[in-house]
């Protein structure tokens, strides 16, 4: 068999097994965008790419995005920072209305340019997976553009995408003072729309204090299997309304945010192999406390990481960094976080991705890193020296070795 591409001479972190974040001398074979061969040989391949040095990781996944958006919130970020909360910038027309009204504004081309430039700072920092979700257009019209941008992205071959609707996101203007009336046009129209156009791999839902309560969550999660999708959730957030139990009952691939769990509502969690996702961006953003990992690691729910990249609470292309303050201020261990954006996050996004096996997708991070737990360890600016996606280099850097 003659293999596409061979990388030789590295030191690869499979994430897979009983000894993840061992890294050992092997070369990678690729064929057909997947890997084909994993040894100590050195078989006939068409490329052959030196990677002495370097430490391979699979391609980082990036579980929780919203990242086809327009404007910026810096003014709003400045309030914030001042002492607003939350609430009171939402109840004065700030937060998520305030991207939804720039976005809806803004061009289907815009968004696409937009969408790009974030995407490849992902992936500069070694992400070739992401899921991104709709939520800035919050009517039929505008989220299936959304979602039209996202699927873009991937037919255009800058990363794996995995397309998200949340039309339950916000309240939009056009329905203030009727969250109910809302709820039906999601449930009535939005969701058979977006359906019908095979845009979405799945849907979420904001169920949380000034969002959406359970029993609308739960109307929107319902039709959504009915129709067909996977699902997940932003739950806990600001007030643990019993999401995670929702999302638990429900078979949601993951639960999102959870600053605010009960130990019912982890050990539904665990039961159910949903996976908790931790946005450390947020929670930074907005002054909160974290999440306490050894609460998630005593009823063994599985934890991954995310940027929630968006303008208002998480501005950040940086999924390493993400993963260090997630070890700072979560308690995760150095092991925890990294399979938290790659094994783990896959599988919270419903991808196959995040780990460097025979027959698994050629995605792979290549690092000037000493060891694996130095990703972890550096508090931001950690970028690749080679980024592979589907078996093609799409990211070279002389990167020094800091750490």
């Amino acid at each position: 068999m003659t293999l596409d591409l061979l990388l030789e001479g590295g030191r690869v972190v499979t994430c897979e097994g009983d000894t993840p974040l061992k890294g050992r001398a092997l070369n990678v074979g690729v064929r057909d965008e997947r890997v084909a061969y994993l040894g100590t040989s050195a078989p006939t391949a068409r490329q052959t790419v030196d990677v002495s040095g370097l430490l391979l990781l699979p391609g980082l996944v990036d579980p929780h995005t919203h990242l086809v958006f327009a404007g910026s919130r810096a003014e709003e970020f400045a309030r914030r920072m001042a002492g607003a909360s939350y609430h009171e910038i939402a109840a004065a027309g700030g937060g998520i209305a305030a991207t939804v009204r720039y976005t809806r504004e803004t061009s289907d081309e815009e968004l696409l340019e937009l969408a790009r430039r974030r995407v490849l700072a992902l992936r500069a920092a070694g992400v070739t997976s992401i899921e991104v979700k709709s939520g800035y257009g919050l009517s039929t019209e505008h989220e299936l553009r959304l979602l039209r941008v996202a699927r873009r992205l991937d037919h255009e071959g800058l990363a794996r995408i995995r397309t998200t609707f949340l039309g339950a996101h916000a309240l939009p203007p056009e329905h203030t003072g009727d969250r109910d009336r809302y709820v039906d046009e999601v449930v009535a129209e939005q969701l058979p729309a977006v359906a019908a156009s095979g845009l979405a791999d799945a849907c979420d839902v904001y169920c949380d204090e000034g969002a959406f309560t359970l029993a609308q969550a739960r109307r929107v999660l319902e039709q959504a299997l009915a129709l067909g999708l996977a699902v997940r959730a932003h739950v806990g957030q600001f007030a643990d309304l019993g999401g995670a139990e929702l999302a638990a009952e429900l078979g949601a691939l993951s639960a999102d945010h959870l600053e605010e769990v009960s130990d019912a509502g982890l050990d539904a969690l665990a039961k159910a192999g949903t996976v908790a996702v931790l946005l450390p961006g947020a929670w930074s953003t907005l002054r909160q406390a974290a999440p306490r990992a050894e609460r998630f690691r005593a009823a063994g729910v599985t934890v991954a990481i995310g940027t929630d990249l968006n303008p208002g609470t998480s501005p950040t292309t940086d999924l390493p960094l993400m993963a260090a303050l997630a070890v700072r201020d979560a308690g995760l261990t150095t092991e925890e976080a990294l399979l938290g954006i790659t094994r783990h996050a896959a599988r919270a996004a419903g991808l196959d991705a995040g780990t460097i096996r025979v027959g698994g997708p050629a995605d792979i991070a290549a690092f000037t890193l000493s060891d694996a737990r130095a990703l972890p360890y550096a508090l931001g600016g950690v970028r690749p020296s080679l980024v592979l996606l589907r078996g093609r280099v799409v990211v070279r850097n002389e990167t020094p070795q800091l750490w």
